[in-house]
């Protein structure tokens, strides 16, 4: 029997904001090499869970384990200084340069080729304030990329994104989790999960969650609760192994 190597560990995590729990108790080991898809509806942690993973925030109880070098890409950024998409880049090769030294050629060839895997080199001397949403998170995903992180946390990559870019950075997330980089990712996408993922964690709302295989957790029952509408999973010959998921949005349900 093969070992697993552990990279993310969640130990009886809690955290609410007020009253309001958001999560409740969690449980959650990821080993290496794993791609694990967050699902939820807005307003269910999925940001705060991402956040607690990443280092950022505290959780009020439980205790959260990591080995290995951890980056984390957000949804959007605001630097404070004017900065080029190569220069943003190279923010994240910040931790491999010394105190008060510029960056190397090798740094400069690590941020050029992480532009180059997410097929945005043409935006390297652009500002980095005037790139559209999608391209912003091409770029934070470069960043993200040239830390050479074992762990890669990812808080909705694609939601700004057209479905080329779309299937471009899952693609790429896919590879590297292949070559043994852990993903954590949330996306209000079933299918980037059924298509992509190792693990599905789904968030449904007051600390109540499911964690598990995609295939398996992802029924049409726990994806309609997920969403509050029905949701019909479809089998398609060009997937075949999980097929996809289609919500039906004329039957909302306001509850």
């Amino acid at each position: 029997m093969i070992e697993l190597e552990t990279c993310l560990q969640l130990e009886n995590v809690s955290h609410s904001y007020g009253e309001y729990p958001v999560l409740s108790n969690m449980n959650l080991i990821l080993s290496k090499g794993s791609f694990c898809a967050l699902l939820g509806a807005n307003g269910v942690g999925k940001s705060t869970l991402l956040r607690i993973l990443s280092g950022s925030l505290t959780p009020l109880k439980g205790t959260v384990m990591c080995w290995g070098e951890l980056g984390f890409v957000p949804q959007d950024v605001h630097p404070a200084l004017p900065l080029t998409a190569l220069e943003m880049v190279l923010l994240g090769r910040s931790g491999k340069v010394g105190l008060l030294q510029a960056p190397s050629k090798a740094d400069y060839g690590a941020a050029h080729a992480a532009l180059c895997r997410v097929e945005a080199e043409h935006l390297a001397q652009r500002s980095f304030s005037s790139l559209s949403g999608g391209e912003r998170q091409l770029v934070l995903m470069a960043r993200a990329l040239a830390t050479e992180a074992d762990i890669l946390i990812l808080d909705e990559p694609s939601a700004a994104m057209d479905w080329h870019n779309q299937a471009l950075v899952l693609r790429l997330l896919a590879d590297l989790a292949e070559k043994g980089m852990t993903i954590v990712m949330s996306t209000h996408s079933p299918q980037h999960a059924l298509e992509f993922a190792s693990h599905a964690l789904l968030l449904f709302g007051r600390g109540q969650y499911e964690f598990g295989l995609p295939n398996q957790v992802m029924t049409e029952i726990a994806l309609s609760r997920l969403y509050r509408l029905p949701v019909r999973r479809v089998e398609i010959d060009e997937l075949p192994l999980h097929g996809t998921a289609v919500p039906i949005f004329s039957m909302v349900c306001n509850d």
